[in-house]
């Protein structure tokens, strides 16, 4: 994928060297290092996010896992209910190995079974009070799903009708904007916290915050300190964040916007199905009629001999031979128009007819 002239999905992997520029060309020649989470680089992270999001402040954390146990204990000490609201795909349940259950004693309650945030019917109609209302913006594991904006309201008033905080699992928050129709401050004004990633779309090393008003942030330091979150230095992590927060955020709603195109030729493909149609984001899902290991072994065919990169990472589903790949529309697939999508995912198709083709 490095060595790809073109690539449709995703961005092309960054050598050391090439992220140790970054971070020379980002740091302040006379500036200091962080220790111990307190000022340099993460000072002037933490002012940025927290100016982002309007929220009066925001904390560093190493990983995105970690700030959203302690936002979820917050919640469960302030409340003094140990249930949280989860959709069962949520980042939580699926990713973190029930560390809010482990670490945190807390115990989840299913929102929805539906492949989406729940609606405000479902939240007033849990069947047991929960202390905090986890949403993921957007639902990766449904497909990069989001409400729309006066859905996102209405579960953030039953939530709130029913006694329970809202946080907001926003990893992917930065590129669902534009679909929500409302800058990230308001988003966040929504909830009592939202945490943000550094990395997922913003191109940073790691990181995360996690943001809301100075009493969480408080609580959140000194959670963050007994997790073994406080790291000596961070100023790497900083510097990449602050890169991604100028230049890689604004072209979010232009990657967006070029999902649709992308989206919409790919769907033209023989026996192809995207989904959400359009998408919501930047992201969305995308099935071929074919077992994963023939669609990677023709996508690394074209990469090694054409220099161009389609989709790769292919997975089977639990339809036989039918494979779904997650695509990332980012700034190299903004070279491709419509009947260049079209046209590529053809030559990759040709492809996979001379992998499955018998000797």
């Amino acid at each position: 994928m490095r060595e790809c002239d073109r690539i449709l999905s995703g961005r092309r992997p960054t050598s050391l060297a090439e992220q140790l520029a970054v971070l020379a060309a980002t740091a302040d020649p006379d500036g200091l290092p962080d220790f111990y989470g307190e000022g340099g680089p993460v000072a002037t992270l933490e002012r940025r996010v927290a100016g982002l999001l309007g929220t009066a402040d925001a904390v560093l954390f190493p990983t995105g896992t970690m700030a959203q146990q302690v936002a979820m204990r917050y919640g469960a000490e302030l409340t003094g209910r140990t249930a949280v609201g989860l959709h069962p795909l949520s980042h939580p349940l699926v990713h973190e190995r029930d560390a809010y259950a482990v670490l945190g004693g807390l115990r989840a309650v299913p929102t929805t079974t539906a492949a989406r945030n729940p609606t405000a019917q479902e939240v007033a109609a849990l069947d047991e009070p929960v202390g905090t209302l986890l949403l993921e913006l957007p639902l990766r594991d449904a497909g990069f799903v989001l409400p729309d904006w006066d859905e996102l309201v209405a579960t953030v008033a039953a939530a709130r009708a029913a006694g329970a905080r809202v946080h907001i699992d926003g990893a992917r928050l930065w590129e669902s904007v534009p679909y929500l129709g409302h800058p990230a401050a308001a988003v966040a004004a929504l909830a009592d916290s939202v945490y943000v990633s550094f990395y997922k779309s913003l191109g940073g090393i790691s990181g995360a915050a996690l943001a809301g008003d100075e009493a969480l942030t408080r609580y959140a330091r000194a959670w963050r300190h007994r997790y073994g979150g406080t790291v000596f230095q961070q100023w790497p992590v900083a510097l990449a964040a602050l890169d991604g927060l100028t230049d890689e955020l604004p072209r979010l709603a232009g990657y967006v916007a070029h999902a649709r195109t992308v989206a919409e030729a790919l769907a033209a493909l023989p026996g192809a199905r995207v989904f959400p149609a359009p998408p919501h984001t930047h992201q969305f899902r995308f099935w071929l009629p074919y077992p994963a290991d023939v669609l990677n072994a023709a996508n690394l065919a074209l990469a090694e001999q054409e220099r161009v990169w389609f989709v790769g990472n292919w997975q089977d589903t639990e339809v036989p031979g039918l494979a779904m790949a997650e695509v990332t529309v980012a700034g190299p697939a903004l070279e491709y128009d419509a009947p260049q999508v079209v046209a590529l995912g053809e030559r990759f198709l040709h492809r996979v007819a001379s992998v499955t083709r018998p000797d």
